[in-house]
């Protein structure tokens, strides 16, 4: 199937090349000053603001993190307490936040959360899309890993309700669980998938999914360069090695 690419700020994302995407969790601007330095040291093409960490307003933390990286692609991201972030918010909150982020062009991508529910997710997409963002639409479990036909049929669904990009990070309980998982991003790669992909196993033992996405076909992997915002995640400098070498 031919897929498409999505480019922001010059960075083609889905070419076959895994991205590295560095996380921001600061609590405050201080905070925010410091991790900005050392991710603007590491091997990064892409950065997450990760604004559940934030204790004062999201769109000043990330209008602040713009102007420190006008040129860095910037991924918008408030993880609900129900997918593993920081805290819960409302679905009215959460919409208003997301959209907030979208009309101050700072972000260029916006992750989104399927399970806020199909139609919720649906008319949120094309709203921030007008705004001329891409929507990133994530599923996360920190319990278990779906079987392959249901992580597809998660993806293929993420595209019919017009994601940009679609991600899927579940937790391994089993060796087999990681191979579960890789197997599911190569089908896609080669079957189902129409746009650019995320796929990651989370913890100590799916960090080999971190590492392979140009056999997978994962477009982006998150690594750290300092706190980490998910289990699994490694060193920027060691993950760049490796995707070199691979």
């Amino acid at each position: 199937m031919e897929k498409k690419t999505v480019t922001v700020r010059n960075l083609s994302l889905g070419d076959g090349t895994p991205k590295i995407c560095v996380p921001v969790t600061a609590r405050s601007l201080s905070e925010l000053e410091e991790q900005v330095l050392k991710l603007q040291n590491a091997p990064a093409d892409m950065a997450e603001l990760r604004a559940d960490y934030y204790n004062g307003d999201p769109i000043e933390e990330l209008e602040k993190m713009r102007a420190y990286m006008p040129d860095m692609p910037l991924l918008f991201t408030f993880r609900t307490g129900e997918e593993g972030g920081e805290r819960s918010i409302s679905p009215e909150a959460y919409a208003e936040l997301n959209h907030r982020a979208a009309v101050s062009g700072a972000a260029d991508l916006i992750d989104l959360e399927i399970n806020r529910g199909e139609s919720f997710f649906e008319r949120l997409c094309g709203k921030l899309q007008k705004e001329g963002v891409s929507v990133i639409a994530s599923f996360h479990d920190f319990h278990r890993t779906p079987d392959q036909a249901e992580l597809i049929r998660l993806l293929s669904r993420m595209q019919e309700l017009g994601a940009d990009m679609t991600k899927a990070a579940v937790m391994p309980r089993t060796e087999r669980d990681v191979l579960t998982l890789l197997s599911a991003g190569t089908a896609m790669k080669e079957q189902y998938a129409d746009r650019p992909y995320i796929l990651m196993s989370m913890g100590r033992m799916g960090g080999v999914s971190r590492l392979c996405g140009s056999l997978t076909g994962s477009a982006v992997t998150f690594a750290t360069a300092g706190a980490a915002s998910a289990p699994g995640q490694m060193d920027a400098e060691l993950v760049s090695r490796v995707l070199s070498v691979l």
